[in-house]
């Protein structure tokens, strides 16, 4: 199994809250080393030229969250930026020959002065809090808990890291499951690497972007119902699922963005998030003409995946 590459850093830049102009002229320039003065992976970092020609603030942040990645020899350059968003970008990077494969896709979250993560309690709600190797923060680590409840700079950040390994792990497990997602690679500070769909020429569009073939859309509606259910039992829901985040390629769909993730159990808004995916999905290929009953879905797939187990997390329901 990958394993993160990254650990909690109590320590926080101190312009990091500052707008990017203001930091830099307050930054002291660090002082050069001499060659001989970097480490093997910092002259490794140096030597990581990018084809893809990023903008002189997006640089820096880019090449340090691909840093792990690139000296451990997952991926020898970044082609491309395949989406920018507030949250995060995704590019098409060429893998190392080692990886046996042409292309992966790298997804970066954007430093605390670019991004604009939503508000994601709503999510969280019967959610373990997620070190950087993906395993459950204990109970009885009070220093960490307190940190995310004063919601300090170290708090912050294990949030962040938090909300990035839920992604992963989720792939990990619908991958598993034989669900139609990217195939999980590994994790670096600040990023997810995993499989790539599409070609040379450009990445695979989300429904919202494509035409369907008419003759197509049952069978597409079809495959992502299998997914929702397969989330289900599972005990999860994506919580985002919409035509924005299904890629469609040569036929086959591939879901994508799984930082919130829902617990179907455990969230007293499961109902409303599940009912939200559906409705959208619903929506989206009703216009295709797909005869599609959102209520009438909805109120089967939780009578039959979420309704039996919900008594056991919120004995009140």
């Amino acid at each position: 199994m990958p394993q993160s590459n990254f650990a909690f850093d109590q320590t926080d830049d101190e312009h990091d809250d500052l707008p990017l102009a203001h930091a830099a002229r307050h930054r002291k320039p660090a002082p050069r080393k001499h060659w001989t003065e970097f480490s093997e992976g910092e002259q490794l970092l140096d030597a990581f030229t990018m084809t893809y020609r990023p903008a002189r603030y997006e640089e820096g942040w880019l090449k340090s969250s691909l840093r792990d990645l690139f000296t451990q020899q997952y991926i020898s350059d970044v082609l491309a930026l395949v989406k920018g968003g507030k949250e995060a970008s995704v590019y098409r990077c060429a893998a190392h020959p080692r990886m046996g494969m042409e292309w992966l896709a790298v997804k970066v979250y954007r430093p605390r002065m670019f991004r604009n993560l939503r508000n994601d309690k709503m999510y969280r709600e019967g959610r373990a809090i997620l070190t950087s190797d993906g395993r459950p923060v204990k109970p009885t680590d009070d220093r960490l808990l307190r940190a995310v409840g004063k919601k300090t700079d170290f708090g912050v950040q294990v949030e962040h890291t938090s909300w990035l390994m839920y992604e992963f792990t989720t792939l990990q497990r619908l991958h598993a499951a034989g669900a139609s997602v990217p195939a999980p690679v590994a994790t670096a500070e600040n990023a997810i690497l995993m499989g790539y769909v599409g070609d040379a020429q450009r990445a695979a569009p989300t429904l919202h972007e494509t035409t369907i073939p008419a003759e197509e859309a049952s069978t597409i509606f079809a495959e992502v119902m299998r997914n929702i259910e397969l989330m289900l039992e599972l005990g999860i829901i994506h919580g985002d699922l919409s035509a924005y985040n299904i890629l469609y390629w040569e036929g086959a769909i591939t879901l994508i963005d799984f930082p919130q993730v829902t617990d179907s159990y455990a969230n007293r808004s499961a109902d409303f998030i599940l009912r939200r995916d559906i409705t959208r999905v619903c929506d989206y290929f009703a216009r295709c003409g797909v005869a599609c009953d959102s209520a009438a879905i909805l109120h089967d797939l939780w009578e039959r995946y979420v309704a039996p187990h919900r008594e056991a997390f919120l004995p009140d329901v």
